[in-house]
């Protein structure tokens, strides 16, 4: 007898691989994508923290506090404003941060702050000791995104909590 095609049997397991295969990739594929965003803070706190570095090195001091607390793409866009634009004299901006349009975090600087050591996650900061000058420099995950409300930041003695 002359055989064409596949029976059912051949046709369910064939199914059944696959969809063993689909539940391990599918979680696999979403965590290095979660990763691969993650990559952005790190590398747009680290940005940060050269920038705050660079004009103390100018001025002798650190920025004023920049940005505010939140997770929406209107407080995001809002501390990038903050970030980059200088309000007047005595107002410092750093110019050079450019993490590019639509970032997955919202970015803001605190001042005379460090991070607690040891580091914890999510990071605790507290305020520096009299005298000593520093910032934490803080990434919050936007609502709606992959990394919604993770928290990363580094501070001026390159404590980080990534």
């Amino acid at each position: 007898m002359d055989k064409n095609g596949f029976t059912l049997t051949e046709l369910l397991i064939t199914v059944a691989i696959i969809g063993i295969l689909a539940m391990i990739a599918i979680p696999v594929y979403i965590g290095q994508q979660k990763r691969a965003v993650r990559v952005e803070a790190y590398t747009n706190l680290e940005s940060l923290r050269l920038l705050e570095e660079q004009f103390f090195a100018e001025r002798g001091r650190y920025t004023n506090d920049q940005g505010d607390e939140g997770n929406t793409p209107a407080i995001r866009d809002a501390n990038l404003i903050d970030i980059q634009t200088s309000r007047g004299p005595g107002d410092d901006a750093l110019p050079g941060f450019r993490p590019g349009a639509g970032t997955n975090f919202s970015y803001r600087i605190l001042q005379n702050n460090q991070l607690m050591t040891p580091v914890t996650s999510p990071p605790t900061w507290v305020a520096s000791p009299a005298g000593t000058l520093c910032f934490v420099a803080i990434a919050t995950g936007v609502a709606g995104t992959r990394v919604a409300d993770e928290v990363f930041a580094i501070d001026c003695f390159n404590n980080k909590n990534f």
